[in-house]
């Protein structure tokens, strides 16, 4: 029995020795997409020959035998083997296929043709029933499908095998259906493709990207010879001139026609094609009026290259049931009387007359375009027309030739003096002479050109004007949008396929029967608007005459330059498959190093074909990383390895010779691991690493030093036990295991002391990668409880330390003359000199800082003292004893004060990756506050996702908060994946505040309640820092708060950390300040960076505010002015009384309480007026870096209730041009009514003659004066402000008001033009539109040069 599912399961023993083993076969096609996700399984013999064996195979997936290849899939045999004999008679056995186990397949394409499908009569060729369909393709498991388009994506693997038609498909960029359509009709005409080879491209005279032509003929070469299922049209559109935006923009298939011709004509000129378009689709027609009175007859000659032919006619719920039907409806004449009379030159005098067209030649090939997209008037939509409308096969256009006897003396003997192209009484010449009226090129970037036209001869007889469908452009969707594709008889076979982007499927005459469109239901004239289904939407026709009938050119009838063509494309497709099977063939995997120099781990991506040996991809390695002036290559070498738990999984020795795809386990799209290129020393050895080894990385520490080393990096098992991992340790530290502890790390602080013998690690928790902490002394300490030891409270410190770089602010003496710093009573400096004294760079550099630290040691007593009277409550022994510098190194003073500073100083001290990163500009408070201005709106979402940080942007932009700087931490074992990503944890209990205050109630300091690990010491950075600025490396315990962060600080500032502010700095010079004293440093990350900034710190319900001054009549009507502090419970106007000293020596502003106001600002518009009495926070919400606008009064402040409301009105002068200045209107409720009256006060516009609209975008909503005159919403029709469309409910709107009586000034176009480059610069420099209008649909363009002319003024 055959199974049928994948999934079944193989006997692993054969019950029945005499039964003969039996061999499962897993088979994947690959040679489709649709079949890509299928198997076909089959179970077999193993003594089945492997001939048989491919016959199986070819019946179960309906392929002919031969056709198709069969190579070893990624199952067991990944050897890189040949594909399978197809005709071997060995035994499935004897091929290496093995029984009781799944043999896994791959079904390939031979010789790259696609597998040829097995069609079991003649009469399946001609069945559309399995993916043969017309129209839109249809969804997944509904095949036949013809309902409305449905888009679809594509896998780029679809497109690589030709579809079973022998025809290729087009890819669709985005929207370019219409072209793909167009393009293959005109590839499917014989005439246009055999004239287009015909023509020969001279690359010395012309770009070949812009060649129109040319790209056309590649086009047509690789729709006629690729292996493809479908090739990009990419070249065609651009030599076009269109950019990827194009793809985007969906047009009418009859536009492109037109305007592709008008190219095609321009680019032919002087060559043999210079009249081909016309030749082939070109016909004539007149347009004439006849007296009906006297038989006088005015005529012109007109050219057409379509018909448009009208689906109902305007007015009728009727449409017409057939193209002849329209055709007659096309030249039937209308009779003008009554009021649209026609004026006879026999006559002298207006007559009825007869006015119609009449055909007077045909093309060759014939265009008809269905007039289905037409214009609602009731609903001012575009709406398509499904109406059924049939077309014939075979059309008779004998009827509609002009065969009216045209030899009547009155008609001879007329002209019509007004026409472009006069009558004449000479037959010949009314056929002959006439030219192209088309003034204009509507689609092509080129002045127009008239010029003589070759005529073709006149009078063809009735029985030669026979014409046969071949092309049917089908439109599926609505007005609104849709699909199009074409169905095209083939000349070669006159069979019927549907061209439908990528796929190409034969259909039948039933199929075409289905494009005629037509719904079921009585509709009336409108009533298609918005309805979406599919039908014809432009026929073309070919004369059916045997002497001018062509047929394709067969290749040996090809020009020189095509065949040349021909070769040059093969060998490209050629070229890019051989790159697709290397692509296909080759092994891409993340490559890691650690640079033997910088130490630092680099990335980069390895590319290795799968039979390249591992010695080659050691080379490619070691080249890719740079190393060959560090290491030679012989001390390198690629391991496997999991960079997410830093993990050595195994080495590779003695397998140099082995292929790439092997130790990979095959070519794969993902890999579960990753590879590290190791390195040596060249007097060390590479260590083996084997299968199910864990890595352990030890850290040697010593108590005595309280230094914590580097890690040494041992494999272990995880079955051994922890006496024999002492041992094991031992021997690589040179330890004695006796007295060995071993402190395993198991996530972040967790520390686990390894104190059972006998346990084994697996138990102990240990995983593929490990860090320990091993200390082998003879101290007191081994006795003690391990959380409480020294051992402990060392890593403790060691895992929760981070190192900060801390730039402090500029020193210049007398900038703050109440500067101080905290002591200790009789305090010894001693301990403060050591802090100090280990300097690792220049002693010159670090003079200030120095400096600093002795001063503020020589003054502790008398400034003790004068802090004990300021804020304790009596008790001098708790004033700042447990914020004492000295005390605040090592938890381990008490115990060891006699222990050098270096003993006690972390042993690894990485020096800084980029220094630059620490520079500073040298500036002032007030300048930085001014640089880093922003908006209230951006404020409060800042101040709500980062709490204990607030928006300080240096770089006057709306920047998206970074989530800090990913940096490493001092050694590589004190930071985990798990301490990565911790969020900030807010203080709800001072949520409502803001900030925290720097002392609790009882005058305490926050700092002093628990003691945490600070080392700070002066650090030298770059060059370039700012004169005056000095760095601090320090080292502290990040479960420390801010407010004793800033105690320690104090020092090295030399102010109270009351007096200074801390900023956070982030990437692109980003700055916080951080104001939340009762928070930790927890967020911050190893090598932040910090600034210190001079200025009052916050205290508890202070809130920080910048103040900007509203300009309303500037350009720039937002300024800022200086950064203040409000505090909870205070009146606007007592904010008011402390910001006047400010403004004055801050911004030279001498101002009063009552010349000024606060007002609401929200990004640059003002809002809200703030009255005297209200209260912040209860009244007014404020929140952290809050921003409000100042705005200086004229006169007396009007507001003076909430109930009021203050708009600014600003007249615009129609006969003038111009807008008068901003005038404040205040009202005493929202009525209109009263906004004319004192609209009315204000400009002396009669009531009746006011009319107002609101203002649109950012305050001061400014407008081109071409535009605002029609673009606002003038007048509208409410009685109340807070309605739509108003919806003026707040102080601030902009209302513009006019007279309606005031005429608009009437333009020259050269005034016109000068006013428009004056507004353009204008609202250029505020940043805003020039016009304001709804965007418009992009105009269908050719561009002859390539590319598109850049007009800025053009649309």
């Amino acid at each position: 029995m055959v199974p049928g599912e994948e999934n079944q399961l193989v006997p692993k023993e054969i019950e029945n020795a005499a039964e003969e083993p039996r061999v499962l076969c897993i088979i994947q096609d690959t040679t489709n997409s649709k079949t890509v996700n299928e198997r076909i399984t089959l179970n077999l013999p193993a003594s089945t020959p492997v001939r048989k064996f491919f016959e199986d195979v070819a019946n179960k997936v309906g392929y002919i035998n031969g056709t198709f290849d069969l190579v070893w899939g990624n199952g067991i045999n990944t050897a890189d083997m040949p594909p399978l004999d197809h005709s071997s008679d060995k035994s499935l056995l004897d091929a290496n296929f093995e029984p009781g186990k799944k043999n896994f397949l791959h079904l390939t394409d031979k010789d790259g043709e696609q597998p040829q499908i097995l069609l079991e009569d003649s009469s399946a060729v001609d069945d559309s029933v399995h993916d043969r369909f017309i129209g839109p393709l249809p969804r997944e498991g509904s095949v036949g499908s013809t309902s409305d388009y449905v888009s679809q994506s594509y896998s780029y693997s679809s497109i690589l095998n030709k579809s079973e038609t022998g025809y290729v498909g087009l890819v669709n960029q985005a929207m370019t259906c219409y072209l793909n359509s167009l393009l293959q009709t005109l590839f499917m005409t014989p005439e246009f493709r055999n004239a287009l080879y015909k023509w020969e491209f001279e690359e010395s005279e012309e770009d070949p990207v812009t060649s129109i032509p040319y790209q056309l003929q590649r086009l047509f070469v690789l729709l006629q010879t690729s292996k493809k299922r479908a090739i990009e049209t990419t070249d065609v559109t651009r030599s076009f001139g269109w950019d990827s935006s194009e793809a985007w923009q969906q047009h009418d298939v009859q536009e492109l026609c037109r305007v592709m011709f008008d190219a095609l004509e321009q680019k032919w000129k002087q060559t043999e094609q210079a009249d081909l378009i016309n030749e082939l689709y070109q016909g004539k027609l007149k347009d004439y009026v006849r007296c009906l009175e006297c038989g006088y007859e005015g005529w012109r000659i007109d050219t057409y290259l379509d018909i448009p032919l009208v689906i109902r006619p305007y007015g009728s719920s009727q449409a017409f049931a057939s193209v002849e039907e329209a055709l007659h409806a096309f030249i039937q004449p209308e009779i003008l009387d009554g009021p649209n009379q026609y004026f006879c030159e026999r006559c002298k005098k207006k007559c009825d007359a007869r006015k119609g067209l009449r055909f007077l030649h045909f093309p060759y090939l014939l265009t008809l375009q269905l007039k289905r997209f037409d214009f609602d008037y009731t609903t001012m939509h575009r709406i398509k027309l499904n109406d059924r409308m049939t077309f014939p096969e075979e059309l008779d256009m004998s009827t509609f030739i002009d065969i009216e006897d045209e030899k009547s003396p009155q008609t001879e003997s007329c002209t019509d003096s007004g026409a472009e192209n006069e009558g004449s009484c000479h037959s010949d010449q009314m056929s002959n002479d006439f030219s192209n009226d088309d003034g204009v090129d509507e689609g092509i970037c080129l002045e127009s050109n008239s010029g003589n036209e070759k005529i073709s001869k006149p009078g063809l007889e009735k029985n030669s004007l026979i014409y046969e469908l071949f092309s049917v452009m089908v439109h599926s969707g609505s007005a609104a949008g849709g699909h199009y594709y074409a169905c095209i008889k083939s000349f070669s076979d006159e069979q019927w396929y549907s061209f439908n982007d990528q796929h190409v499927s034969r259909i039948t005459q039933e199929d075409i029967k289905k494009t005629h469109g037509g719904s079921s239901g009585s509709r009336g004239y409108y009533s298609s608007a918005f309805a979406s289904s599919t039908n014809a939407y432009m026929l073309i026709y070919r004369l059916k005459d045997p002497a001018r009938n062509a047929k394709f050119l067969e290749v040996d009838e090809y020009p020189e330059h095509i065949r040349n063509l021909v070769q040059r494309e093969r060998e490209l497709e050629e070229q890019e498959k051989r790159q697709r099977e290397i692509e296909r063939n080759t092994c891409k995997i993340k490559l890691f190093c650690l640079h033997p120099v910088k130490q630092v781990m680099m990335e980069n991506k390895l590319e290795v074909h799968k039979d390249k040996t591992l010695k080659e991809a050691v080379e490619m390695a070691y080249k890719m990383m740079d190393l060959e002036e560090i290491i030679p290559l012989d001390c390198c070498r690629l391991v496997k390895y999991d960079e997410f738990h830093d993990y050595l999984e195994r080495s590779y020795e003695g397998e140099e010779d082995t292929p790439m795809g092997l130790l990979l386990g095959g070519v794969k799209s993902t890999y579960m691991f990753d590879l590290l290129l190791e390195t040596r020393k060249p007097d060390q050895i590479f260590q083996s690493y084997k299968p199910g080894e864990v890595m352990v990385k030890v850290h040697v520490v010593d108590l005595k030093a309280e230094s914590v080393a580097a890690p040494v990096t041992v494999r272990a098992y995880l079955n051994q036990t922890v006496t024999e991992f002492k041992q094991l340790i031992s021997k690589a530290i040179h330890l004695p295991a006796e007295t060995m502890r071993i402190v395993l790390e198991r996530c972040y602080n967790d520390l686990r002391l390894l104190s059972v013998p006998s346990k084994t690690l697996k138990a102990e928790g240990f995983f593929r990668s490990n860090k320990v902490f091993v200390e082998s002394s003879e101290t007191l300490d081994y006795q003690m409880a391990f959380t409480d030891s020294h051992l402990w409270k060392l890593l403790d410190r060691h895992a929760n330390t981070i190192r900060l770089f801390v730039l402090l602010p500029e020193q210049s003496p007398g900038s703050y003359s109440k500067r101080t710093a905290y002591h200790k009573a009789g305090g010894d400096s001693g301990t403060g000199d050591d802090d100090c004294g280990r300097v690792k760079a220049p002693v010159g550099s670090l003079k200030s800082v120095e400096a600093i630290l002795e001063e503020s040691t020589e003054k502790l007593k008398s400034l003790s003292l004068q802090q004990q009277q300021e804020g304790d409550n009596g008790d001098s022994s708790k004033s700042t004893e447990t914020s004492d510098f000295e005390n605040i190194e090592s938890p381990l003073n008490e115990r060891d004060s006699s222990a050098s500073v270096d003993n006690r100083e972390l042993e690894q001290h990485i020096q800084t990756s980029d220094p630059e990163n620490f520079q500073s500009e040298e500036r002032s408070d007030s300048d930085v506050n001014n640089d880093r201005s922003t908006s209230s709106v951006d404020s409060d979402i800042l101040s709500s996702s980062h709490s204990s940080d607030t928006l300080c942007n240096a770089d006057n932009a709306q920047i998206p908060l970074a989530n800090g700087l990913d940096s490493h931490s001092i050694t590589s074992s004190r930071r985990t994946k798990a301490n990565e990503g911790k969020k900030e944890t807010w203080d709800t209990a001072e949520e409502d505040s803001g900030t925290d205050s720097e002392y609790d109630e009882s005058g305490k300091s926050r700092g002093e309640v628990q003691y945490m690990y600070f080392k700070a010491e002066p650090y030298a950075a770059d060059e370039g820092s700012g004169e005056g600025h000095k760095w601090l490396m320090v080292h502290v315990d990040k479960r420390i708060t801010l407010a004793a962060f800033k105690q320690h600080l104090e020092p090295f500032v030399g102010v109270l950390s009351s007096h200074f502010k801390v900023f956070r700095v982030y990437a692109s010079n980003q700055e916080f300040e951080s104001v939340r004293l009762n928070e930790t440093l927890s967020s911050f990350s190893d090598d932040n960076k910090i600034t210190i900034r001079l200025g009052r710190a916050l205290k508890k319900g202070e809130y920080r505010v910048k103040v900007y001054q509203l300009l309303v009549s500037e350009q720039e009507p937002c300024k800022f002015l200086l950064d203040a502090v409000f505090a909870k419970g205070m009146t606007v106007r007592q904010s008011k009384e402390e910001l006047i000293p400010q403004l004055r020596e801050q911004c030279g502003l001498e101002l009063s309480t009552d010349r000024f106001r606060l007002r609401k600002k929200t990004w640059k518009n003002p809002g809200t007026v703030f009255l005297d009495y209200h209260i912040y926070e209860e009244d007014i919400n404020i929140s952290s870096n809050w921003e409000v606008f100042l705005e200086v009064l004229d006169g007396v402040e009007k507001m003076k209730s909430m109930s009021q409301l203050a708009v600014l009105s600003r007249r615009w002068r129609p006969s003038e041009m111009r807008l008068d200045p901003f005038q404040e209107v205040v009202l005493e409720s929202s009525s209109v009514d009263e906004l004319r009256e004192k609209l009315n006060e204000i400009s002396g516009i009669p009531l009746e003659d006011i009319e107002f609209a609101k203002g649109r975008g950012t305050f001061p909503c400014d407008i081109s004066v071409l535009d605002i005159h029609q673009d606002l919403d003038w007048n509208p029709k409410v009685s109340t402000l807070n309605v739509w469309p108003l919806y003026i409910c707040d102080d601030g709107a902009v209302i513009f008001y006019r007279d309606k009586t005031e005429e608009l000034m009437e333009l020259t176009d050269e005034q016109r033009n000068e006013l428009m480059k004056k507004e353009s610069s204008r609202l250029q420099k505020t940043g805003h539109r020039v016009t304001y209008s709804p965007r418009k649909e992009k105009a269908l363009k050719i561009y002859l040069d390539g590319a598109p002319n850049k007009d800025l003024t053009q649309d």
